[in-house]
């Protein structure tokens, strides 16, 4: 049954007007004043409102300004009722928001005819808002499933290039744990030099395949405990472009940002490093964050030829070798965000993912370091890095 509200201040008219409605079939609400009105029509959501223009106080012309400013009754047909006649009087009632006119003396069939219409407008536009509200509570539970797809698909994603990078060291002595580090320091330092989200996602991802090239390295090399020769050592510079070579040609863009690592994070900022001798801005960003992520944990790692150094005398290399192996824009970025770097440390200690070999000091140990512990090279390329601290 629709609901028709009635306003106007004389209750005579009100009387009147509910007369003629309740026997169509309409409920009928009857208010006196404007403020009535107004209270009435939040509470009860009429069908349509009959609304005098001439009342004291809050006159029809307010009346209807707020009704059509409320969200809650913007859609309510409105039917000003007047003795006014003048065009510039209705046209002001249009500007206020009114839908439809009825002249008094009121008409009852002009009366039946105008609420007729109005119900019917009004029950399409709730139609129209119902079915609006339910597209958008069904899109918003589609965007909701796609959102928990999209996660397990990135944590799959995560999970399969954390077991890639595992695969590729799985003869060595790096942890899962070294992983997570290194990965979240490279992302904590990309996202302090303000790299974008989606820049910064594929870090994380990407960092964690640093290595993954050293599947393609023999094991009479990759395993050889002690120092490795002159020969074997450029055999084992082949790992950041066989990792380069596993990861290319790939459309996803954490597997472009992984090439771009693999291939430079063992290339320093003075030139001395490999593959190719880069130098500077040469070097991709990407390749100069997780250069120093990498030595900056191995640093701190334990290895079967070492304890882990102190956390002071990490950060102390790192400063010292600001402007040679590492970008000074990319070292002041890490320790402006060191309080974060300490916090993934403490958050993924070596653990239960660490998986230590019992080949003490062979020489895949100290590569896996970066540069960071390969004796001098006599042509300054290659094992140049910063000297371990004294015991």
């Amino acid at each position: 049954m629709p609901t028709v509200l009635v306003v106007d201040d004389d209750p005579r008219n009100r009387r009147l007007m509910e007369a003629q409605l309740v026997p169509l079939g309409y409920r009928v609400l009857s208010a006196g004043t404007g403020p009535e009105a107004l209270a009435l029509a939040r509470a009860k959501r009429p069908d349509v409102a009959l609304l005098d223009v001439m009342m004291p106080g809050m006159d029809g012309f307010e009346v209807v300004r707020l009704l059509k400013a409320a969200p809650e009754t913007s859609d309510l047909p409105v039917v000003m009722v007047t003795a006014l006649s003048e065009t510039a009087d209705r046209v002001r009632a249009l500007e206020a928001g009114a839908d439809d006119f009825l002249s008094k003396p009121v008409d009852p069939v002009e009366l039946e005819a105008r609420v007729r219409t109005l119900a019917q407008v009004k029950a399409y536009r709730d139609h129209l808002r119902r079915h609006r509200e339910e597209l958008e509570a069904e899109v918003a539970r589609k965007a909701s499933q796609l959102r928990e797809a999209l996660r397990r698909l990135q944590a799959a994603s995560l999970d399969t290039i954390h077991c890639l990078a595992r695969a590729a060291e799985y003869k060595d002595e790096h942890t899962g744990a070294h992983i997570q580090r290194m990965s979240r320091y490279a992302a904590a330092v990309a996202r302090e030099l303000g790299l974008g989200d989606e820049r910064v996602e594929a870090i994380l991802y990407a960092a964690a395949m640093h290595d993954v090239g050293k599947i393609g390295v023999p094991d009479r090399v990759l395993l050889k405990p002690g120092p490795l020769t002159d020969a074997e050592w450029s055999v084992m510079r082949e790992h950041t472009e066989i990792g380069g070579r596993i990861l290319q040609g790939s459309d996803a863009a954490f597997l472009r940002v992984g090439e771009a690592i693999a291939m430079t994070h063992h290339e320093r900022w003075d030139g001395a490093g490999y593959p190719r001798g880069l130098k500077g801005e040469e070097i991709p960003l990407v390749g100069r964050i997780c250069a120093l992520a990498d030595v900056f944990d191995a640093l701190g790692s334990k290895r079967p030829y070492k304890d882990p150094y102190p956390l002071e005398v990490c950060f102390r290399i790192v400063a010292e070798e600001r402007g040679r192996q590492f970008d000074p824009d990319v070292v002041d970025a890490f320790f402006r965000v060191r309080e974060e770097i300490e916090a993934i440390r403490r958050a993924h200690p070596d653990g239960t993912e660490s998986r230590y070999v019992s080949m003490v000091g062979r020489a895949s140990d100290r590569a896996a370091l970066g540069d960071a512990f390969q004796p001098a090279d006599p042509h300054g390329r290659g094992r140049g890095g910063p000297s371990p601290p004294p015991a």
